[in-house]
């Protein structure tokens, strides 16, 4: 338990810790702004100043490249919060003479489809003005980690203050085109819904972001930890004559609870893919389904054990060790899979995950070493007493003869 509770801490304090790393500042090297906002991913932000008597708009958006040749760009959705239909500014270097660009595009259907890269075409939204520069001045050189500042400034529709925002970056350009981005959870999330007069976003970002930090957390505690020590009480516990049945309710209460909790983490990732129309995590998905269906197969086991002196006991107990185990291993698979979906490959709250796991695995270790010292302690004597070296009653190294 207090590695479980570990584990839950280093989780939390992640992202709590990742919610209020980044900054914004209204303050660049040519101009200052009203208002600014950290995005959510990307370490990115903007800044704005909103002038409501003409309903016009300067924004600076902040960036960072993640290749050399790579881009970055961001744009405006004028109907709804998602990629397609997006009207971008991207910024990337000149195939010819690698100095910086700026290029406006509209990203249809086809672009989200990969049928055909994108080209550079007229917005048709009022963009009155536009201008990218790299942080550090005519100096400065496009590399991993540059910082950009793409500057704009628009006409909004008149009594219609919210915008939804949309910003990513690339690996790399082909010819004039940007190539696709990368896809994890991160960057298909570089969508924000904006109220550039009061400055708020909208809330239902953030809930689902609040949805994923729960999904991950409930997933990794049942699936990743609560499923094995269940898996191992049941093991090592069992042999010990001591504690008589007490290991089976250990065991299942354990397993029932991994499930519950499971469950709830199950049904909120249910949840996040109906809020997520289009974005797909193929092999999470595939173990997350496999993980729970392996899970409710041993529930329901329960319910049809046989006695001890039913002849298919045996077969039972065949079926349990195989569902179980299966489970167990899909279900820690599966937590390391979620790391790499939210772009936490790197965090710490998978090296705390790790540490927890370890820990498991070196005590089933020493269990297990301990089981078979004893399995081949009890073995000898079995023998000694078939030979009649050792008689029925006598004590520990009592019965033997000269």
């Amino acid at each position: 338990m207090p590695l479980l509770f570990a584990l839950v801490l280093f989780l939390v304090s992640f992202h709590v810790r990742t919610a209020f790393s980044a900054h914004c500042s209204i303050t660049t090297p040519t101009k200052t702004f009203e208002k600014c906002m950290t995005l959510p991913t990307q370490q990115a932000s903007i800044a704005w100043t909103f002038h409501a008597h003409n309903a016009t708009l300067d924004l600076v958006f902040s960036g960072t490249f993640i290749s050399p040749s790579g881009w970055v760009g961001w744009g405006i959705n004028p109907s709804s919060a998602e990629m397609t239909g997006t009207r971008a500014l991207i910024a990337f270097p000149d195939p010819n003479s690698g100095q910086l660009v700026l290029l406006p595009f509209i990203l249809d259907p086809t672009v989200k489809l990969q049928k055909s890269p994108p080209l550079s075409r007229p917005l048709d939204i009022h963009l009155l003005s536009s201008s990218a520069t790299l942080y550090g001045g005519k100096m400065a050189t496009i590399h991993n980690g540059a910082a950009i500042q793409v500057y704009a400034t628009l006409k909004l529709v008149p009594n219609k203050t919210k915008i939804h925002f949309v910003w990513n970056r690339g690996l790399y350009v082909q010819g004039y085109s940007p190539a696709i981005h990368p896809t994890t959870s991160n960057d298909l999330s570089s969508i924000a819904t904006i109220d550039v007069l009061s400055g708020f976003s909208a809330a239902h970002r953030d809930d689902t972001r609040t949805l994923k930090i729960a999904h991950g957390i409930l997933n990794a505690v049942s699936w990743g930890v609560l499923l094995p020590i269940g898996a191992s009480t049941a093991r090592y516990l069992r042999h010990i004559q001591a504690l008589g049945p007490t290991w089976f309710y250990v065991h299942a209460g354990i397993q029932l609870c991994a499930f519950i909790i499971g469950t709830v983490g199950f049904a909120i990732g249910i949840r996040l893919g109906e809020l997520s129309p289009g974005v797909v995590y193929g092999l999470h998905r595939k173990l997350g389904f496999a993980a729970f269906s392996f899970g409710a197969l041993q529930t329901l086991a329960l319910l049809f054990r046989p006695k001890t002196t039913n002849k298919f006991r045996k077969y039972w107990k065949s079926y349990h060790h195989f569902v179980g185990y299966a489970c167990v291993v899909l279900g820690v698979v599966n937590v390391f899979q979620g790391f790499e979906v939210m772009g936490e490959s790197r965090s710490y709250a998978k090296l705390g995950y790790c540490l927890c796991l370890a820990t498991l695995i070196g005590v089933c270790i020493a269990l297990e070493v301990n089981s078979w010292v004893v399995f081949c302690r009890k073995s000898k004597e079995e023998k000694l007493r078939r030979e009649g070296l050792i008689s029925c009653g006598s004590g520990k190294g009592s019965g033997i003869h000269g």
